[in-house]
């Protein structure tokens, strides 16, 4: 990176963090015990929606981290990557971390992000997930939530589905030639897919039931990292939590920071993400009951074999949540 780009990205962090007085620590902050360790390591995937994670690293410098890393990861992997320690902590779908927790990967669920990042595009003739039946769709791999949504309606997402996996392809591009029915789109796939004017809307888990009425995408820990650190696990959560924030009330600092960061390249995409997504959902909604929701499902659909019960008990913890929501007033 070059020293233009490095003080451009140097004096948008610090612009970012301070639109809010978000460098101001607490009254009781400085308390604090000391970090054990300095150096965290975030998964970096092209999903805009995960931009509390990649505009909190000045945060985390204020409150005393010295190496913030991010390693690029794939969809596909990501869990595991979490798990074997490639990485400290991970943004990933409600969903992909059940499924995860179910196959015993060490990860912990410490937070939630925000609610509502995926678009259900469909081509003429598809006006809901029933008529879905017979059709190909396109959809991540790991991440199961069209299998979900299609269980949901009554259908069998093996057999009336030809689900087909985009995590290589370029779906945007399969979905706007015709060579997929129907496509679960995430930021920036949503925003290309809504300028080339391809397909049509069917369903927005933003706003649409019961979808819209738990967390979409969560944050989760390296369980070993959270066992061994857990003053600086508690720092990184706030300093997310606190970068969601950031994402809801300076949409346009955060989609800057992203671009200065090399997290995305569309400032205009980024923008609208962060405008119409609600980051201060973290402050609203239940993690563990979005947990419990998407277990249920995926159990009933025979995707998990563990029962909602196990998958909270096994890989979720919220004792730095609960802290932080008392201390920030949540």
């Amino acid at each position: 990176m070059s020293q233009t780009q490095t003080r451009r990205r140097f004096l948008c962090g610090a612009a970012l963090a301070c639109a809010t007085g978000l460098l101001s620590p607490r009254r009781g902050w400085a308390d604090e015990p000391a970090l054990e360790t300095t150096t965290v390591r975030f998964s970096k995937y092209p999903v805009i929606c995960f931009a509390p994670q990649y505009v909190c690293e000045a945060l985390l410098r204020a409150d005393g981290f010295t190496d913030v890393r991010y390693v690029d990861i794939t969809a596909a992997t990501g869990e595991e990557d979490l798990g074997s320690g490639k990485v400290d902590f991970l943004s990933s779908l409600a969903p992909a971390f059940a499924i995860a927790i179910d196959r015993g990967v060490p990860i912990s669920v410490v937070t939630g992000l925000h609610a509502g990042c995926y678009e259900l595009f469909a081509h003429d003739g598809i006006r809901g997930i029933p008529d879905l039946k017979g059709k190909t769709v396109g959809q991540i791999a790991g991440l199961m939530l069209i299998s979900m949504m299609a269980a949901y309606v009554g259908l069998d997402p093996q057999k009336d589905l030809t689900l087909i996996d985009v995590s290589a392809a370029k779906p945007v591009d399969l979905f706007a030639a015709g060579k997929l029915d129907a496509y679960l789109a995430l930021p920036p796939d949503v925003q290309e897919l809504h300028a080339r004017k391809a397909g049509r809307v069917i369903l927005r888990t933003a706003v649409d039931r019961p979808w819209s009425q738990y967390f979409c995408c969560m944050f989760g820990a390296n369980r070993e990292f959270a066992a061994r650190y857990p003053v600086a696990t508690k720092r990184v959560i706030r300093a997310v939590l606190k970068a969601a924030d950031l994402c809801a009330g300076e949409p346009e600092l955060a989609a800057r920071m992203m671009v200065e960061g090399g997290f995305t390249e569309r400032y205009d995409y980024a923008l609208q993400t962060l405008t119409e997504n609600p980051y201060g959902a973290w402050r609203e909604y239940d993690a563990e009951d979005t947990i419990r929701f998407y277990a249920l499902r995926l159990h009933d659909a025979g995707m998990i074999k563990s029962n909602p019960q196990k998958i909270i008990a096994a890989g979720t913890d919220w004792r730095f949540l609960n802290e932080l929501k008392r201390e920030l007033k949540a």
